[in-house]
């Protein structure tokens, strides 16, 4: 989460002093209207450079992913940036909106526009001055509609297939405003460092908006496969579904996750993998519980022999550590990261000491005997939890069951509450922070 916090205050800033160079936020003279202009270009800048970093996020780049802590945490910064755009551009919707309702309503007297003696406009110049009425309608009408579709964005009753279907347009807008703001940006800008950034940025967000309408991203990573295996738990809603995966699967580690469509018009949806990588029988095992409309309908949806795409892998949730001794924290569905793990690691044994923990609410022996089996034969400590009879887990139960705890690296995955509740309480003991990792298994 800190470098999700730092890399949007390395976006703002960046995109604040570049702008001081160019211009000032203190005009001479200082009125409301020689404010107002110079706020406008400010609040302009920030807006549609915070929304177009939100759009280059959108490609999954895979390069990025080390740097932010993998995808689960681009998203997170993704959702940030928007609300941050969303902010920006009501504020600077009202500078420019709210400005001519009060000169019309007689509250403020707009000054008379002085011609400019001698003024000669390049053609460029000239054709874009030309659109600015065109180009501020255009915005206007652009902005309403991204409000609406970043609202229903972070809705999550609204359902997640018409979230797909409803996001995508949010390129749209996002073309509409990339044409506003090259538009009505101040000309000098585009000579200095400022204007150069801007280009760049609207460059690669029309480009990913293109993509996003034609979609075309992931287009690289995505590979066909056939369902081989499905295996219900109804104690547990749960349904366990194995891919046979055609060539091109460029492998992945245990932990990561990928995007699988088996409905064109329900779209992808996230799934982390459960099965270590064999590229001999080339098989993704998925699990999945019915949480939503989606999961729910997935065991009479899915038959044995039916086609799928699954793009990935994605994540840094990897167990990659110098500790020699790691805690894993799976809570309900969330074991399923280190499922996958547990299968690696009894095909390739390591060193490290592992204790890990499973609570639950819904027990379902078989899937018990599945899991005693597999933590057995990857040399690991399992403890098992069931709410009803054993209690809730919490810090302190961990450190009475681990006293070597602060030697120890701890990798979480299920509810965000019940991480964040664990993190804070790890940290007050001493662990340092960097040694808590978490997945923020939340696409929305």
């Amino acid at each position: 989460m800190t470098r999700i916090k730092v890399s949007l205050l390395v976006v703002l800033l960046l995109l604040t002093a570049l702008w001081l160079a160019a211009d000032t936020l203190l005009p001479e003279p200082f009125t409301y209207f020689s404010f107002r202009t110079v706020f406008m270009q400010y609040s302009g800048v920030i807006g549609i450079g915070l929304m177009s970093v939100a759009m280059l996020l959108a490609l999954r780049p895979k390069w990025l992913e080390p740097h932010l802590d993998g995808l689960d945490k681009m998203y997170r910064l993704h959702k940030w940036l928007g609300i941050a755009a969303l902010v920006v551009a009501i504020v600077h919707w009202w500078w420019g909106k709210g400005t001519k309702w009060m000169v019309g309503w007689g509250w403020l007297e707009k000054p008379a526009r002085k011609p400019v003696a001698g003024e000669t406009l390049g053609a460029i110049e000239g054709w874009l001055r030309s659109q600015r009425g065109f180009a501020e309608s255009v915005g206007e009408w652009a902005f309403y509609a991204a409000v609406v579709l970043i609202v229903l964005a972070l809705v999550k009753r609204f359902p997640y297939h018409w979230f797909v279907k409803t996001h995508k347009w949010i390129a749209v807008a996002y073309l509409a405003l990339a044409y506003h703001s090259a538009v009505l940006t101040k000309m000098e800008y585009w000579t200095q460092p400022v204007g150069w950034l801007m280009a760049a940025l609207l460059l690669g967000g029309t480009v990913t908006a293109l993509l996003t309408l034609t979609g075309r991203i992931g287009t690289g990573r995505k590979v066909t496969g056939t369902i081989a295996g499905l295996i219900d738990y109804p104690a547990l809603r749960v349904l366990e579904t194995a891919v046979v995966l055609e060539d091109g699967w460029r492998g992945h580690a245990a932990g990561q996750f990928a995007f699988v469509t088996s409905d064109k018009n329900e779209g992808a949806h996230p799934y982390t993998i459960a099965s270590a990588w064999n590229p001999a029988d080339r098989r993704l095992v998925f699990i999945t519980k019915a949480l939503g409309d989606h999961t729910s309908r997935l065991r009479e949806r899915l038959k044995l022999g039916m086609p799928v795409t699954v793009e990935g892998p994605y994540g840094c949730f990897d167990f990659e550590d110098a500790q020699p001794h790691q805690i894993w924290v799976g809570a309900g569905i969330g074991i399923t990261p280190f499922i996958a793990r547990l299968k690696q690691r009894a095909a390739t044994p390591d060193a490290k000491t592992i204790d890990l923990f499973h609570p639950t609410a819904e027990f379902e022996q078989a899937a018990i005997d599945r899991l005693t089996a597999d933590a057995k034969a990857a040399g690991v400590r399992l403890h098992l939890l069931v709410d009803g009879k054993d209690g809730r887990l919490n810090g302190e139960r961990i450190r009475a069951a681990v006293p070597e705890w602060q030697s120890a690296s701890i990798w979480f995955c299920g509810p965000p509450r019940f991480g964040q509740a664990l993190r804070e309480d790890f940290l007050a003991h001493g662990l340092p922070p960097e040694r808590f990792h978490q997945e923020l298994f939340q696409m929305r």
